[in-house]
């Protein structure tokens, strides 16, 4: 089958969870992968990837970020936000329009709610949530406007639209005109990474976090994700006493006020806080590795990737008690009211001092953790393109 991909999120900043979802679409759909047990035979791909108007070296560094300097998109012809406002706006220019190479394709994969238009062939789109309706105030103008209009589009073109988790299936279906009927489930997955500890003292050593142990996060820097409530909390840690754990963030900044949101207490956690900033993709794997817990403290998810990275790495995880997180961590996590900040800090200092406990949730993480992979997440979204051809 011949499916025009969008991967224009890869050049987003910051590109994201979705970024990395759709990176994984780009790297394995056109794979000969083996087919998990029920999930049916595979078949074979021809991707067409496609991105808006930037300079080549733009789109080479961007790919290149996330190891995909083999693939070669097709360059449109519009710049990214007019090409999205023409799609949510006009409903148009189609695909075919644009270039030539986006004709005779089988069908359309969006994999976020940048929906192209009808092109008389399926579409596929992922939704991932509906969090700018659902917080709106965790969004800028814009944001908000864009998957407002990318919700009214999936739910006119979209044939099925693929979501990660029930919990943001229902999300999306409560808040949007987007049907039950329509959406399949199809979880993201996690890529079993052997990490040695050379690689994880070399990327301590790189990054500047230091010998000692250390708490980590991972996201991007956005309100919903609640970070000044886990920066509060660690102060906790820190007067302990016993306890010489360092708090890294990693991540890109986001947009609102987050940033000021955290000054006051970054400042206050002195050099007990490290902010890495974006980081490449194997020294996060060694970051996740390394560390002695995740707290992960989000008002919203529409799936939670570091949770799912950092069990892989057997690696325990305090998350906070939001059903998307439940369903995709099961009983291999501890839970927390996400915006208690005397819990949280309680519960950083007792896990930290109880290795037992980390390591029951660790093992319980890696075990869950291998129930989800990349190969059967194409293997499922395979299964969709499937259903919707007919075939």
């Amino acid at each position: 089958m011949r499916v025009a991909l969008n991967v224009e999120q890869l050049l987003q900043r910051p590109p994201g969870g979705i970024g990395r979802y759709t990176a994984e679409l780009a790297r394995l759909l056109p794979r000969s992968v083996e087919s998990a047990p029920g999930l049916g035979d595979d078949d074979a791909v021809e991707l067409v990837s496609f991105v808006a108007r930037h300079r080549r070296q733009t789109i080479e560094t961007a790919l290149g970020g996330f190891g995909l300097s083999d693939l070669d998109p097709v360059r449109l012809s519009l710049p990214r936000p007019l090409l999205y406002d023409t799609w949510n706006l006009v409903g148009a220019p189609p695909l075919g329009l644009l270039h030539r190479s986006l004709r005779g394709i089988d069908l359309i994969h969006a994999p976020s709610l940048a929906v192209p238009p009808s092109s008389g062939v399926p579409i596929i789109v992922t939704a991932h949530d509906a969090a700018a309706l659902v917080f709106p105030d965790t969004y800028t103008r814009r944001g908000r406007w864009f998957h407002e209009r990318g919700s009214i589009a999936a739910a006119k073109r979209a044939d099925i639209v693929i979501a990660p988790t029930l919990a943001a299936a229902e999300e999306i279906t409560s808040h949007t005109p987007i049907s039950m009927e329509k959406i399949r489930i199809v979880p993201h997955g996690v890529a079993q990474v052997t990490v040695g500890d050379g690689l994880v003292a070399a990327t301590r050593a790189a990054l500047g976090v230091g010998d000692d142990p250390y708490v980590l996060w991972v996201g991007t820097l956005e309100p919903r994700k609640n970070l000044p409530v886990l920066i509060e909390a660690f102060a906790a840690v820190v007067r302990a006493g016993d306890l010489p754990h360092r708090l890294v963030i990693v991540g890109s900044a986001g947009w609102l006020d987050t940033a000021d949101a955290i000054r006051e207490p970054a400042r206050v956690l002195g050099d007990r806080i490290c902010f890495t900033g974006p980081i490449r993709a194997d020294r996060l794997v060694a970051l996740y590795h390394g560390a002695e817990l995740l707290a992960f403290p989000s008002l919203h998810e529409g799936f939670g990737l570091p949770v799912l990275e950092a069990m892989a790495q057997e690696t325990a995880v305090l998350l906070s008690d939001i059903p998307v997180l439940q369903e995709v961590a099961g009983d291999a996590a501890r839970y927390l009211p996400p915006t208690d900040v005397m819990a949280w800090g309680d519960v950083l200092v007792e896990l930290l001092r109880d290795d037992l406990q980390r390591e029951r949730l660790a093992r319980a993480g890696r075990v869950r953790a291998e129930g989800f992979t990349w190969e059967r997440c194409i293997e499922r979204t395979k299964a969709v393109y499937r259903e919707v051809l007919g075939i």
